[in-house]
């Protein structure tokens, strides 16, 4: 059976574009249902706590009905395959610094890029704050996951790019090894059917509810805006204004 990419089923839409530029999300209404966050790690036992990429307080919160379809999405993997979550719901005063880390990292690499086309290539990989189209992650509609063995051992994504190369980022990126293409159709396979959605341009990145999933799949409107957790408060180390530190033992695979 051929499996149909995320990719794939977005180009079939008119005027879509995998890179959802927000000047074209900003046109999705949001209308904010009010269902609640919840743990994913006690609403779906099945779920993992990914390795963390970045020196920070990582929350483990989603919107419940995404906790359910990833919880469906699990039941649906082969014998031996597991989801790890590598982040859901993200303070904005995270998803701030993660945007300052990917900005000067591609800064770094292209200085001579001027800043209109270092923010047309930066948005791809990571939502700028803005009021009209916030961040997926600010909403807990998305997650940043990826396979695992059933000890929790990531599975190979992304050979043979390197896990820094934008190159092989993109769900149906070119040249992939057969043993990644598989991972990832692995991934499609048990997502998709669950109602959960793939930013293409982004392998990892899947949400249920925000203006993303509304784009790709034509829905009239979002059901998740940007929402804080009741009695949180942030991690005072945390409330910083300099970009994330990366954990070096870990790759990055995860920065959107």
């Amino acid at each position: 059976m051929t499996t149909v990419t995320p990719s794939e089923t977005i180009k079939k839409a008119a005027k879509i574009s995998v890179a959802e530029p927000v000047s074209a999300l900003r046109y999705i209404k949001i209308r904010e249902c009010g269902e609640d966050l919840v743990d994913f790690l006690v609403a779906c036992p099945e779920l993992l706590h990914a390795k963390q990429r970045f020196h920070y307080r990582r929350e483990t919160l989603i919107r419940r009905s995404l906790a359910e379809k990833l919880c469906a999405a699990s039941k649906r993997l082969p014998t031996g395959r597991r989801l790890a979550i590598v982040e859901g719901w993200r303070a904005p005063h995270i998803q701030a610094r993660m945007y300052r880390f990917v900005w000067d990292r591609i800064k770094e690499q292209h200085p001579d890029w001027s800043d209109v086309t270092l923010t047309r290539f930066v948005n791809k990989f990571s939502a700028p704050m803005n009021v009209r189209v916030p961040p997926p992650h600010t909403t807990g509609a998305a997650v940043d996951l990826m396979l695992t063995d059933e000890a929790g051992n990531e599975l190979d994504h992304s050979s043979p790019y390197e896990p820094f190369d934008p190159k092989g980022n993109a769900f149906d990126a070119p040249e992939l090894s057969p043993t990644a293409r598989e991972t990832r159709a692995i991934l499609a396979e048990a997502l998709i059917p669950a109602g959960i959605t793939n930013y293409p341009s982004e392998y990892w990145h899947w949400s249920y509810g925000d203006q993303g999933w509304a784009y790709r799949g034509g829905h009239p409107n979002a059901i998740y805006a940007a929402i804080t957790p009741p009695d949180w408060t942030p991690a005072p180390e945390d409330e910083i204004d300099s970009p994330l530190a990366f954990i070096e033992e870990v790759p990055v695979e995860a920065a959107d």
